[in-house]
């Protein structure tokens, strides 16, 4: 196994099993070293409580890189979730360019919207200035939702079928991104997948379409996909990989009502594990 450091850059929600709170303990298990950059800290998840507290950590960001450059401080990888600003995109930027080795990658989860609707605060310039962002990534992983506010493509409610999923994807790769990896992808009624287009190809993977959707799993499959590739997987079979992780972290959670916040990523993680070891 190779020894890699990444560095993650999200919220920490305290309570709700998502960003940070599933990123550090995820990549870790994938026996890589995992360095955080919290661009905010809230009492809990902002899908289902209320009167959650927040705080911006905006400020902090540009010392905290400046710091990790003086020391010489280097990541083989950056990956990066919900971002709160527009300011902490461009501070992320810098971060990546002063901070990757050589070579390192660029790992972008634009984490700000779903079911057609941008998350609570962001806005159509956030979501452009987003695709900047994801159009300097080695690798972007938008859901459908994401990728068409980054492109100006209208969502619709009609379903998505192939042509508009090739498209979609053709104008994610047109903002620059190397490869691209397509979330909540669905041609029948009971699959679920990712469309994987690297090189010009793009290649999918499906799976059981659980009935029950469940929040932060969009941080647990990037968690996954980011542990998979820095453990040497490649990029279609890391994408895989996560999405089985995924699945499985959400068949541990059903039938548990009162644990509406999340899924119990936990009880999957072993099964993680030693896919990882093995490949």
């Amino acid at each position: 196994m190779s020894d890699k450091r990444i560095l993650t850059i999200q919220d920490i929600s305290c309570v709700g099993q998502c960003s940070l709170t599933v990123a550090l303990p995820i990549i870790s298990a994938c026996g890589v070293e995992t360095a955080i950059l919290p661009s905010a800290v809230l009492s809990t998840h902002t899908g289902g409580f209320k009167g959650y507290t927040f705080r911006d950590l905006s400020g902090d960001m540009p010392a905290i890189g400046g710091h990790w450059k003086k020391e010489g401080i280097r990541f083989d990888a950056v990956y990066t979730g919900y971002l709160g600003s527009i300011d902490q995109i461009g501070y992320v930027q810098t971060i990546m360019e002063e901070t990757l080795v050589p070579g390192g990658l660029r790992i972008v989860d634009p984490a700000m919207a779903d079911h057609g609707r941008l998350y609570y605060g962001f806005t159509d310039e956030f979501a452009r200035r987003m695709g900047s962002l994801c159009g300097i990534a080695d690798i972007a992983l938008p859901n459908i939702t994401e990728a068409c506010f980054m492109t100006g493509t209208p969502y619709g409610e009609e379903p998505k079928d192939e042509a508009f999923i090739e498209s979609l994807i053709d104008r994610v790769a047109d903002l620059g991104a190397k490869c691209v990896v397509l979330k909540g992808v669905s041609y029948e009624p009971d699959r679920l997948g990712v469309a994987v287009r690297q090189d010009g190809k793009t290649r999918y993977y499906f799976h059981e379409k659980l009935e029950k959707s469940s929040h932060g799993t969009g941080d647990i499959y990037a968690s996954a996909f980011t542990g998979a590739l820095m453990q040497g997987f490649a990029v279609y079979d890391a994408a895989c990989c996560a999405a089985d992780f995924t699945v499985e972290s959400m068949k541990k959670t059903l039938g548990d009502d009162s644990h509406w916040y999340g899924v119990k990523f936990e009880k999957a993680l072993p099964s993680l594990v030693r896919r990882v070891n093995k490949g």
